[in-house]
């Protein structure tokens, strides 16, 4: 691993820096399929950056991690370049200080990878329209996380009313194995009709609102949303009034320990199923692996957008 410091720069002295680092290592920029731009401040850095690498194992990739901090002091950059000797992609770490802070896409724009995508991901504190973010407007996908925020519902709710195309949420991203798991028991229950769906979760658990409003949009039912002590959502319930040889009954997935969960369907054995709750790092790799827009998303986060008594 070559590592460069650079105090008090510029984005030219840095793309210099990095071309010459790599010379050295005898590794060009090659096999690189994307930027990922992390936007995230100094207490969570290392975090977040940790997560974007470990993404990086399947997807090799510039990583850019911008730390602001905005001030009265003098504009200046520091950065720090990593490059692996083993491995496509590489590293930055950008600090900007005082009023370049609000410029970060001026410096970031000359580090992108030519003729790739570019993905930027809030880990915590996102714009309240990624879209129209200087950085966001750079990139083809904008990742943000409702969960991370202090007030994780009005982040959805933000989420949902400042959608735009390119847009998600890893809120959305943990979904996938329950909705895989969903889609599955309705699929063994050929003919059955679901009547009501029930979601169980801790409250301010923004995965849970997005379920909701799949399974209200895919059955054409009323979801009632019920409180537990979690972790993360816990139970799924789903009433149906049977089919040819079919009982009636309920589609029960349950997982109260965040690890293991049961399937129970009518008629038939309770079923253990593999259901822990996901690393962010695997998180990033599964929205990574396609960048275009993702229209089931996009239906269903605006249906979580916030109405005139939740507002």
């Amino acid at each position: 691993m070559t590592t460069i410091d650079l105090t008090d720069t510029s984005a030219s002295a840095v793309s210099s820096a990095l071309i010459n680092a790599r010379r050295a290592a005898g590794n060009q920029a090659v096999g690189m399929v994307l930027t990922f731009v992390v936007v995230v401040d100094e207490a969570t850095h290392y975090d977040a950056m940790r997560s974007a690498l470990d993404a990086g194992r399947e997807h090799p990739s510039r990583v850019l991690v911008v730390i602001t901090r905005p001030g009265r002091g003098p504009a200046r950059l520091d950065a720090e370049i990593r490059v692996a000797d083993s491995r496509p992609g590489d590293t930055i770490v950008l600090r900007l200080f005082g009023e370049l802070a609000k410029h970060a896409d001026s410096v970031v724009l000359p580090l992108l990878l030519p003729d790739t995508p570019v993905a930027v991901w809030w880990p915590s504190k996102a714009p309240p329209v990624p879209g129209e973010d200087p950085l966001g407007v750079l990139a083809q996908r904008r990742i943000t996380d409702s969960a991370a925020s202090s007030q994780p519902i009005r982040a959805l709710h933000q989420r949902a009313v400042s959608y735009q195309p390119g847009d998600t949420d890893l809120a959305w991203t943990r979904l996938t194995p329950w909705r895989a798991l969903l889609a599955a028991a309705l699929d063994q229950m050929p003919g059955a009709t679901v009547t009501a769906a029930t979601v169980e979760a801790e409250r301010s658990n923004p995965s849970a609102e997005i379920l909701g409003s799949w399974l209200g949009g895919r059955l054409g039912v009323e979801v009632t949303r019920r409180a537990s002590s979690g972790p993360g959502i816990t139970l799924v319930q789903m009433t149906t009034s049977g089919g040819p040889n079919i009982a009636p009954g309920d589609v029960v997935l349950s997982r109260p320990d965040g690890i293991l969960a049961q399937l129970d369907l009518p008629g038939g054995p309770i079923r253990p199923v593999a259901l822990r709750r996901r690393e962010t790092a695997e998180l990033l790799a599964e929205e990574l692996r396609r960048l275009d827009p993702d229209d089931v998303y996009a239906t269903v986060i605006k249906g979580c957008a916030p109405t005139e008594r939740s507002a």
